[in-house]
C-alpha cells in the first residue's frame, strides 16, 4: 500500500539508489536531499539515496516506513510553505551499512555527522586512535561503527571485490572537509593495511564541499504545520529558511547527480567559500549562541534583535571578512547584510543551545585560527576575544556543557575561582585548543578575561 507521502510527490518515477548517506538527521533533509531532489528531476539518473544512523537505526527506520519521503517547510516572515520530497529509496540498519558500501551501485557515501563524530586529535590534525569508536574499530573484533572505520572497511571491501571506489563526501561545517576526511581514512588505513592505505591514497578522491542552510531542530510545531499543510502526520517533516546554498569540488571516482541544476556550484577549489562561511555566518552564529544565552535569549531570533549583541554581531562580521581572500562572486558587505538579514528570519526558531553545544570543536576554525592570522599581522584581535569569552562563561557557567572535552573542562575548572581572570587562564590552556602564538599573547587573554567580566556583569 503506497504511504500518502507518497502519493503527494510530483513526480512519479523513483530512482534506484546510488548514494548511502550517513546521518539522517536535519540538515540533511533540507539540504543533500533537496538538492537530489531538484537534480534528479531536472535529468534523472540513478541517484536515489539510501540513509543510516551509525548506531541509531530509527530514523532509517521511519525513512523506510514512509517510501523515502518526507515534509520540508520552508519558513519566510509569515508565509510557511511545504513540499513533500522523495529522494530517499529508504533506511539501512547500522548493521547493513557495511555491505551497502560494498554494493556496486552505490557510488557515493555522503556525509552529516557532528563534529566529534569524525575520530579528530585537535592537537595533531589527524586521527585519534583513543576516541573510543576509533579504538574499537582499529582492533578489528567487530564489524566497524565509526564512519572512518566503516569507509575504510568499504573502500577494502571493493578493492577485494575489483570494484572501483565510491566517492566519500563530507557536507559538514569542518575546514577542509575532504582534506580531513581523507586523512583520517588514510591514517587509520594505515595502521591496519598499508597497501590499502596506498590504494585509497591513489584512487579515491575527496572532494571538499562548503554547505550553508539554517536548519533549526524539528519542534511539535513543525509536525504540526506539516499535517496542517499535507493532511498527513509526518515524524520526518522538517523546517528550514529559503536561503541554501552548495559549493562542491568536482572530483568524482564514478560521476555525480547533476547537483548543478538544483543551483549547486562546483569549483576546483572550495576554500575561499568555506573560509567565508565558517569565519562570517559559523563564527557569528557562535557570538549569537553564547552571548545570547548570557543574556537570557532562547533563539537566534531573538539575540540579533538584542541591540548590545546585533552590534558585536555587525562588528564581528566586518572583523572576520578583513581576514579572507577574495571569494569569487561574493562581495562581503553584501554577504553581511544577508546574514544578518537571515538570522533575524522571525519565523525561524533556531534554538541558541543547539548552535552552542561543542565549542572545543566549533571554536579553532571558527574564531581561533582567523584570530591567530589577525595577530601576526598585528592586527585588532578584541571581536574574537568577544566570541571567545562568551565560549569561556558559557563552559564555567552552563550546565550540562554539551561538549565531547566536557569532562576535561569540569575537571581544569575545578576549584577555579569565578574570576574573569581566573577562567581565562584555566581555559586559555586547554592542551590542543588555542594556537600558542594566541594562547601566549598577554593583550589576548586581557581581551578574552575582560569580555568575561562583561558577561559576569550582564553586558554582552
Amino acid at each position: 500500500m503506497t504511504h500518502p507521502l507518497a502519493a503527494l510527490l510530483s513526480h512519479p518515477n523513483r530512482p534506484r539508489p546510488g548514494i548511502l548517506h550517513l546521518g539522517p538527521g536535519a540538515f540533511f533533509r533540507a539540504h543533500l536531499a533537496v538538492y537530489t531532489e531538484g537534480a534528479l528531476q531536472a535529468t534523472g539518473g540513478d541517484w536515489g539515496i539510501e540513509v543510516a544512523g551509525l548506531r541509531d537505526g530509527e530514523t532509517a527506520r521511519q525513512f523506510t516506513a514512509q517510501e523515502g519521503c518526507f515534509t520540508l517547510l520552508v519558513r519566510d516572515g509569515a508565509e510557511t510553505r511545504a513540499q513533500v520530497l522523495g529522494p530517499v529509496r529508504g533506511g539501512v540498519a547500522p548493521d547493513g551499512i557495511l555491505s551497502r558500501m560494498a554494493a556496486p551501485e552505490i557510488r557515493i557515501v555522503t556525509l552529516t555527522l557532528t563534529e566529534k563524530a569524525y575520530g579528530l586529535d585537535p592537537a595533531t590534525g589527524g586521527l585519534d586512535p583513543h576516541h573510543p569508536a576509533i579504538a574499537a574499530d582499529l582492533t578489528g573484533s567487530a564489524p566497524p561503527r565509526s564512519a572512518v572505520g566503516l569507509i575504510v572497511a568499504g573502500l577494502a571491501a571493493r578493492r577485494r571485490a575489483g570494484l572501483p571506489p565510491f566517492t566519500p563526501l563530507s557536507c559538514d561545517n569542518l575546514a577542509g572537509n575532504g582534506h580531513l576526511l581523507r586523512r583520517l581514512v588514510l591514517d587509520f588505513a594505515t595502521l591496519r593495511d598499508p597497501a590499502l592505505a596506498e590504494w585509497i591514497a591513489a584512487e579515491v578522491p575527496f572532494p571538499s564541499t562548503m554547505v550553508d542552510r539554517i536548519t533549526p531542530a524539528s519542534t511539535p510545531a513543525t509536525l504540526a504545520d506539516a499535517r496542517r499543510l499535507t493532511g498527513v502526520d509526518d515524524p520526518l517533516a522538517v523546517e528550514t529558511e529559503p536561503f541554501l546554498q552548495w559549493v562542491i569540488e568536482d572530483r568524482f571516482a564514478q560521476g555525480r547527480p547533476d547537483w548543478d541544476r538544483a543551483g549547486a556550484l562546483f569549483v576546483e577549489d572550495v576554500a575561499p567559500y568555506e573560509a567565508m562561511k565558517l569565519r562570517m555566518l559559523n563564527g557569528t552564529h557562535s557570538l549569537l549562541a553564547w552571548l545570547g544565552l548570557a543574556a537570557g535569549h532562547e533563539y537566534v531570533r531573538d539575540a540579533i534583535a538584542d541591540p548590545a549583541i546585533a552590534r558585536a554581531a555587525q562588528t564581528h562580521l566586518e572583523a572576520a571578512a578583513l581576514t579572507l581572500a577574495p571569494v569569487p562572486g561574493v562581495e562581503p558587505a553584501a554577504y553581511a547584510a544577508a546574514l544578518l538579514e537571515r538570522f533575524g528570519n522571525r519565523a525561524i526558531a533556531h534554538r541558541l543551545e543547539q548552535i552552542a553545544m561543542d565549542g572545543t570543536q566549533k571554536l579553532p576554525p571558527r574564531i581561533l585560527t582567523p584570530a591567530a592570522e589577525v595577530l601576526a599581522r598585528g592586527g585588532d584581535t578584541d571581536s574574537f576575544a568577544r566570541v571567545t569569552a562568551g565560549w569561556v562563561w558559557h563552559a564555567a557557567q552552563h550546565e550540562p556543557l554539551r561538549d565531547p572535552r566536557a569532562e576535561e573542562i569540569r575537571a581544569r575548572l575545578q576549584g577555579v575561582p569565578r574570576d574573569p581572570v581566573a577562567l581565562t587562564a584555566a581555559l586559555m590552556a586547554l592542551p590542543g585548543l588555542v594556537p600558542p602564538p594566541l594562547r601566549d599573547d598577554p593583550v589576548w587573554n586581557r581581551q578574552v578575561a575582560g569580555h568575561v567580566a562583561a558577561l559576569k556583569g550582564g553586558a554582552a
